[in-house]
């Protein structure tokens, strides 16, 4: 079987891995369950750029279960577990294109790779294989019945395209689902990035002044979490709506230049580009820690920072010391890269659950509207969303209340007042 990882001899650790993910992926598991009766995905060929993790095993395995036949590449260079990648290959019979610390060139080789598959669906996280088939691989679009974006960024890229009229095939917006972005972005990127960044530095938070660039959903749950930690955590917004919500939730609320003149950490989580600077990390406080929860590395300027340097060390893994002209030091966490899935392991499988439940459900549910979609950014209609929270609280087992028919006659009607 033609693969590209690592070492397939890392393969037994992998497994456990995986067997540990899943074991609280409680509601995918329900849904693999069904996929291997009713194989609602038999003959499809499915194509995945995913960060290739314990808990993105899971998700494959059910899709393969559900009768796809399935090649995954990986959508961060830094993101890969590569002994999960092994056991993805060597006991599951997954094709896998994906290395830890694989460079451009690879990493391109890759996602050209999997779309050699001649996916009839492609699932992203970022929107390189969609925009790939929109560029470089146009003669494929005409076989794509459907695409499932994971990730903000990759949202806003097919959003750009829909506007400007080059979107051609249709696509699940899996990020806008409740049962993904208000808990993947937010407590597993909370959670996640908090761990990143200690296992980068091994700082203690505790008293720290720590900014986030960026108050979404990703933003909200880092600055909760840093918070947690005993942080004094400042908030940089562009939109006047959510620094007023930041002010409200009780954060400090400045602008990026003056946040930098005073903060011991500042993490990005915008989702944009040019974020941060050079020349804005020139006049940064002495030592600053800078890193990256956006999906992309552009959110500050490593590469200009590695131009300017007078001296670079890496002096633990994931952190390198960057001197520039002024003599000033910025530490920086992961090249820039995602600190969460570079430095740590990304979302606990937990999280995960829910997030890739919406993605096996949305391969499903564009195999059954075959035909039926135009080209167009699409929501996963609100039912399965719905359904997934229902069965996350089952799994947990958490019992709540339904309404009386009167109560929905009262909610449906207009003309019942005072």
């Amino acid at each position: 079987m033609k693969s590209d990882i690592k070492d397939k001899n890392l393969a037994p650790k992998g497994k456990l891995r995986i067997e540990w993910a899943g074991a609280q992926m409680k509601v995918l598991n329900l849904i693999k369950e069904r996929f291997e009766k009713e194989k609602p995905l038999k003959g499809i060929i499915l194509g995945a750029c995913l960060h290739v993790t314990s808990e993105t095993a899971n998700l494959a395995i059910t899709l393969k279960a559900g009768g796809a036949e399935l090649a995954l590449c990986a959508s961060n260079p830094l993101s890969t577990q590569d002994d999960v990648a092994a056991s993805l290959v060597e006991d599951f019979g997954i094709p896998v294109f994906a290395i830890k610390g694989e460079d451009k060139d690879t990493y391109y080789n890759h996602l050209n790779t999997v779309l050699d598959f001649k996916p009839q669906i492609t699932m992203d996280d970022g929107a390189d294989l969609v925009t790939l088939l929109h560029t470089e691989r146009k003669n494929q679009l005409k076989d794509v019945i459907g695409s499932s974006e994971e990730t903000t960024t990759g949202v806003i890229r097919l959003k750009a395209m829909l506007k400007d009229g080059t979107l051609k095939i249709p696509v699940i917006a899996v990020n806008d689902s409740s049962t993904k972005h208000m808990f993947d972005n937010r407590y597993g990127t909370g959670q996640s990035t908090i761990d990143g960044i200690i296992r980068a530095t091994n700082v203690l938070l505790a008293g720290k002044k720590f900014a986030v660039c960026g108050y979404g959903w990703c933003g909200r749950g880092l600055a909760s979490r840093a918070r947690g930690m005993g942080s004094q955590v400042i908030i940089c917004e562009v939109d006047p709506l959510k620094a007023l919500e930041a002010v409200m939730d009780g954060f400090e609320v400045m602008a990026k230049k003056d946040a930098l003149k005073i903060a011991d950490i500042i993490c990005t989580a915008t989702g944009n580009k040019g974020v941060l600077s050079v020349s804005d990390l020139k006049n940064a406080k002495e030592g600053i820690i800078v890193a990256n929860t956006g999906h992309f590395n552009v959110e500050f300027d490593y590469e200009g920072l590695v131009k300017e340097a007078r001296q670079r060390r890496h002096l633990r893994e994931n952190l390198e010391e960057i001197t520039l002209p002024n003599n000033k030091k910025v530490f920086v966490l992961a090249e820039g890269r995602l600190i969460n899935l570079s430095s740590a392991e990304g979302h606990p499988p937990d999280v995960m659950d829910m997030s890739f439940a919406n993605q096996a459900l949305a391969a499903e549910f564009i195999v059954k509207n075959r035909g039926k979609l135009k080209p167009d950014v699409y929501n996963l209609p609100k039912e399965l969303d719905d359904l997934i929270a229902k069965l996350k609280l089952e799994s947990l087992g958490i019992k709540i209340d339904s309404l009386t028919e009167e109560q929905k006659k009262y909610l449906s009607s207009w003309n019942e007042g005072t």
